[in-house]
């Protein structure tokens, strides 16, 4: 967007006297193009008829699972990105903070998603400066439905963002989880969720591992165990890489605020899960009562 200042080395009184808290709808009066839904459409190949077509070939984000625990709330995230039948990138990153008490994650267009993720945590540090304070959970919630829902346009044309939005809710004091559709629907999860092509193993997985009072030891367990049935049945989705040390991102918010896991934290997970799965291939073993 460049400097923002005038040839006088003064910013544009649009800066100066914005009346609203919303950088989305500042940015949509001052400069809508840097809006993520006025992106241009890429161009794809020259044999690809439509743009819901050309997005086929651009790199997709899958699996994140997120699970309520006894001090807040757990997101975890695969790392890889797929491009039709192709392993775009084995270590992307799909789990992010976007203020100091929530986090989210993203599925669907990878490059979009990370737009959409870097407007949406300027957006929350914006209203903040403004007012003085910062937004509830649930009004981070609204927020971000309000944006998903200015995407609708692309999405229509294959450009699709889902989110999962998670964090610890101050006034209730515990976890919460949203999930939201491509118009902009915002959803209130209870326990656990799953978005992306393998949610629905990962939240098979969770229904039999998951119960409440979780500590957040534990509830990194589950979600890792889910992400690795999600792997092991889902092939957009990538388990954890030994060899090349890259593992799921995890992140936990509580009441002290987000924190993400080391690579060194999150790996001593990943061998408890590999342990138990060169014991048991298909995982731990719910109770029949």
């Amino acid at each position: 967007m460049g400097s923002g200042f005038n040839g006088g080395g003064h910013r544009p009184a649009a800066f100066i006297g914005a009346a609203t808290s919303s950088f989305t709808e500042f940015l949509t009066s001052y400069s809508p193009g840097l809006l993520p839904a006025n992106v241009p459409m890429p161009a794809g190949p020259s044999v690809v008829a439509s743009p819901a077509e050309a997005a086929q070939h651009l790199p997709h984000g899958t699996t994140i699972v997120a699970a309520a625990c006894d001090v807040g709330v757990v997101m975890v995230g695969d790392r890889r990105a797929t491009a039709g039948n192709v392993i775009a990138q084995r270590d992307i990153e799909k789990v992010f903070r976007t203020d100091d008490y929530s986090c989210v994650g993203i599925a669907g267009v990878a490059g979009m998603g990370l737009e959409v993720v870097r407007l949406f945590q300027v957006e929350l540090e914006h209203y903040e400066k403004l007012e003085g304070r910062a937004l509830s959970l649930e009004g981070k919630a609204n927020r971000l439905a309000t944006m998903i829902r200015g995407n609708l346009g692309i999405a229509m044309q294959g450009l699709v963002v889902v989110p999962l939005f998670a964090g610890y809710d101050e006034a209730r004091e515990m976890g919460r989880i949203f999930s939201y559709d491509v118009v902009g629907g915002r959803y209130e999860e209870h326990r656990f969720h799953g978005i992306g092509s393998g949610s629905v193993f990962a939240r098979g997985a969770l229904k039999k591992l998951y119960h409440d009072g979780l500590s957040a030891d534990e509830a990194v367990l589950a979600c890792l165990q889910a992400l690795y049935d999600a792997a092991d049945d889902d092939s957009a989705t990538g388990g954890p890489d030994l060899t090349r040390r890259i593992y799921p991102v995890v992140a936990i918010t509580t009441a002290d605020g987000f924190r993400r896991l080391s690579d060194e934290e999150t790996g001593e997970f990943v061998r408890t899960v590999i342990d138990s799965r060169m014991r048991s291939p298909g995982g731990p073993v719910a109770p029949l009562s």
